[in-house]
């Protein structure tokens, strides 16, 4: 699994559900996050930072820039291409699991979801990573 000193950003447009994410990832262990509140905004905390951000959580559905066009840029940048990448969203449409897996996402969690599901997607990464 990813070292639980791993810093993770996690974007989403509603608090609630930022505070949700953060709680489910304290439950695995991690205890380092940095918070926005749409993908442009999450671009900036993700180019910005000064600690190294080693994973991204993001919402899909946001106004302004969503999550699918913050997975876009942080691909298109060579600095973070390898970043583990992770959407979250309340749909399980096909063509958008399609979108998002060729836009290089690294896991996709349907909401609602659960402190195991997200850590069966963490993991199913960390491996892929790790091979």
């Amino acid at each position: 699994m990813f070292p639980a000193n791993t810093r993770i950003l996690v974007v989403d447009d509603m608090m609630t559900m930022r505070k949700l994410v953060i709680k489910a990832l304290k439950e695995m262990g991690f205890s380092d996050f940095i918070e926005a509140g749409d993908g442009a905004k999450g671009w900036e905390a993700l180019s910005g930072s000064t600690v190294p951000v080693g994973i991204v959580v993001s919402d899909w559905n946001m106004p302004g820039s969503t999550g699918i066009d913050l997975l876009k840029r942080v691909r298109a940048e060579s600095r973070f291409k390898g970043m583990p990448f992770f959407l979250l969203t309340a749909e399980a449409e096909a063509q958008q699991v399609a979108e998002a897996i060729k836009a290089g996402v690294s896991g996709y969690v349907v909401k609602p979801f659960t402190v195991e599901s997200l850590k069966i997607q963490f993991e199913a990464t960390y491996k892929k990573m790790a091979a």
